[in-house]
C-alpha cells in the first residue's frame, strides 16, 4: 500500500505580509499612518501654486474671507480677483452677497486663511488639503470597521491617496471635499451604531429579561449615541452643500432596513412593522433633529448680524396665523432658503465642462479648472512645443473604471448573498449619485463624484479581496488572483505618477500634456 505525503503549501507573499501585520500592533498603526502620510505629501506639496483664484475659488475664497470677518458673505468690487491675489484682501463691501450654499464649508476655508493669512494661497487651500488627507485615513477606518480586513482597508485608502480626483479636490478651495469627508464620517457612525446594538444593546435586553425571542414585538432602543453622531455628521455635510440632505435621508432608510433585518434574525414576529412603526420614529428623532440643529448653528453669523443677503427681506410682511410665533430672523432665513432652492432647481447654464450624472461612470468629461501655457523661453520653458500648466479633475482611469465594474459586481454579490457589507457600500453609492440623475437639465460636473469616490473604492477593495483571497479556492487559484491584483496596483501607481503633473499645475512640455488626451472629450 502506497502512502501519499502531501507537500505543505507555501504561503504567498500576500499571506505572509497579512499574517505579520495582523500579529503586530505597531504595523497596524504604521500601515494607515504611511498611507495617510503619502496622501498628505501629494496634497500639500506646492499647494500654493498657482497663486491666483482658479475655477470656483473666485466665489468660495472671497466669500469665506468676508464671512470670516463680517459673519456673512459680502460683495466685492470689480476686478477683485487680481487685487485679492495681489494682497488687497480687505476690499470687501458691507453689502451682503447672494450665495447659494450654506456657510460651513466657507467657514472652514476661512479658518485656513485666518491661520496662514488671506494673502496666502496656501491659506486659501489649507482646509481642503487637510480634510482631503484626513478623508484617506477615515476611509481606512471605515473599510476596516466594515470588513475587518487590513488588506481591504489598505487597498481602498491607498488607492484614494494616489487618486487624481481626490488629489485635485484637495488642492483647490472648493466645497466638495468637505461634503465627502462629512458623508464618509456619517456612514462610519452608522457602522458603529450597528456594532453598538449588536454587542451592547441587544445582549443587555436579553440579560435583563426585558425581551425574548418569544415576543411578537421587539425592544425599542433609545440609547443609540452613534445615530445622533451620524445625524450631526450628515447635518455638517448639508451645511456645506444641500446634497447632504440625500445622505441624511439615505442613512435614515438604511437604518430602518437594517433594524428590520436584525429583528427578523432575532425572531421578532412582526419585524417589518416593528422596525418601521415602533423603532423608526425613535431613530428619526435621534437622527434628524441633531442634523437640523447643527445646520442652523452654522448660520449663526448670518442670524446674529444685519448685513447678510435677504437678512430683512420679510420684515415688512412677517408671517401671520400659525407661523407668527417663528422669530423674524428665522422667517428671513426661510425666505432666503426658498430663493436658494429656486436657484438650484433652475440652474441650467451651459458650460463647456458640464457633465450630466449619467455620464459620470463613463468618465466622459472631467473638469479643467486651470490652464496656462508658456512659449519656448518664457517662464523657464525649455520645450520647443511650449509648456503647459493644468489642473484637471481626472481620477486614475484604471482605478475609476475598475471601481465602477466592482460596484456592478457588488450589486450581483448582494443579490446572491444579501450581505450587509455590500448593502452598506451600495447605499453610499446610491445617495451620492442617484439623486443627481433626477435633474438631467441641471449644470453639474464630473468632479462632484469625489463624494461618491470613497464608496466606489470600498467596492473595489472588496472585489480585489475576493479576487486575491477567494474563500475555498485552491492554492494555485489564490496565487493567480494575487498576482493579478499586484499587477493592478503597479499599473495604477504608474498611471497616478503619469497624471500627477497634469493635476497639480506643474509645468510640463505641451507634447507631454497631449499624451494624456486618450479620449476626444478629455483635456
Amino acid at each position: 500500500m502506497t502512502t501519499t505525503v502531501e507537500t505543505p503549501v507555501r504561503p504567498t507573499v500576500y499571506d505572509r505580509v497579512s499574517t505579520r501585520v495582523a500579529a503586530s500592533p505597531r504595523l497596524q498603526i504604521a500601515v494607515p499612518a504611511l498611507v495617510t502620510a503619502v496622501a498628505g505629501i501629494l496634497r500639500f506639496w506646492n499647494l500654493g501654486h498657482p497663486h491666483e483664484l482658479v475655477f470656483d475659488e473666485t466665489y468660495y475664497v472671497k466669500d469665506a474671507w468676508s464671512q470670516w470677518n463680517l459673519g456673512f458673505a459680502a460683495k466685492w468690487p470689480d476686478e477683485a480677483d487680481s487685487r485679492f491675489a495681489a494682497g488687497e484682501t480687505d476690499i470687501f463691501l458691507d453689502e451682503g452677497s447672494y450665495v447659494v450654499h450654506p456657510p460651513l464649508g466657507k467657514f472652514l476655508i476661512g479658518a485656513g486663511m485666518a491661520l496662514f493669512g488671506a494673502d496666502s494661497s496656501v491659506g486659501w487651500r489649507f482646509a481642503t488639503a487637510l480634510f482631503g488627507t484626513l478623508a484617506v485615513l477615515l476611509l481606512y477606518v471605515v473599510a476596516l470597521t466594515l470588513t475587518r480586513s487590513i488588506g481591504v482597508a489598505t487597498a481602498a485608502a491607498g488607492l484614494m491617496a494616489i487618486d487624481g480626483l481626490a488629489i485635485v479636490l484637495s488642492r483647490v478651495a472648493l466645497l466638495d471635499t468637505f461634503v465627502m469627508f462629512f458623508t464618509l464620517l456619517a456612514f462610519w457612525f452608522v457602522l458603529l451604531d450597528r456594532r453598538w446594538l449588536h454587542e451592547r444593546e441587544w445582549p443587555r435586553r436579553l440579560a435583563t429579561g426585558r425581551w425574548s425571542s418569544e415576543f411578537r414585538w421587539g425592544p425599542v432602543f433609545w440609547a443609540r449615541p452613534w445615530v445622533v453622531a451620524a445625524g450631526l455628521a450628515a447635518g455638517a455635510a448639508t451645511a456645506v452643500k444641500w446634497s447632504g440632505l440625500y445622505v441624511l435621508a439615505g442613512i435614515g432608510i438604511y437604518l430602518v432596513i437594517v433594524d428590520a433585518l436584525e429583528r427578523r434574525r432575532r425572531g421578532v414576529e412582526y419585524w417589518p412593522a416593528d422596525a418601521a412603526v415602533r423603532q423608526g420614529p425613535v431613530t428619526f428623532v435621534l437622527l434628524v433633529p441633531p442634523a437640523l440643529l447643527l445646520y442652523l448653528a452654522t448660520w449663526t453669523g448670518w442670524l446674529a448680524t444685519d448685513g447678510g443677503y435677504d437678512r430683512h427681506t420679510v420684515d415688512g410682511s412677517p408671517a401671520t396665523g400659525f407661523w407668527s410665533w417663528v422669530p423674524l430672523s428665522l422667517q428671513n432665513l426661510w425666505a432666503y432658503h426658498q430663493s436658494m432652492y429656486g436657484f438650484h432647481v433652475g440652474l441650467s447654464a451651459s458650460h463647456s465642462y458640464a457633465s450630466p450624472a449619467w455620464q459620470w461612470p463613463l468618465l466622459a468629461r472631467p473638469t479643467s479648472m486651470f490652464y496656462h501655457s508658456d512659449a519656448l523661453g518664457e517662464a523657464g520653458c525649455t520645450a520647443a512645443s511650449g509648456c503647459v500648466q493644468n489642473i484637471y479633475s481626472m481620477p486614475n482611469p484604471l482605478v475609476w473604471y475598475a471601481a465602477v465594474a466592482a460596484t456592478v459586481y457588488l450589486v450581483i454579490r448582494f443579490i446572491r448573498r444579501r450581505d450587509l457589507a455590500s448593502g452598506f457600500v451600495l447605499t453610499g453609492v446610491a445617495v451620492t449619485w442617484v439623486p443627481w440623475l433626477l435633474y438631467p437639465e441641471r449644470t453639474v460636473f464630473q468632479f462632484y463624484t469625489v463624494v461618491m469616490l470613497p464608496f466606489l473604492l470600498l467596492a473595489l477593495g472588496i472585489a480585489l479581496r475576493d479576487l486575491a483571497h477567494p474563500a475555498g479556492a485552491s492554492p494555485e487559484r489564490r496565487v493567480t488572483g494575487q498576482r493579478v491584483v499586484a499587477v493592478f496596483f503597479i499599473v495604477a501607481l504608474v498611471l497616478s505618477a503619469f497624471w500627477y503633473p497634469i493635476l497639480t499645475a506643474t509645468s510640463v512640455p505641451y507634447d507631454f500634456w497631449r499624451l494624456h488626451n486618450w479620449s476626444p472629450t478629455w483635456i
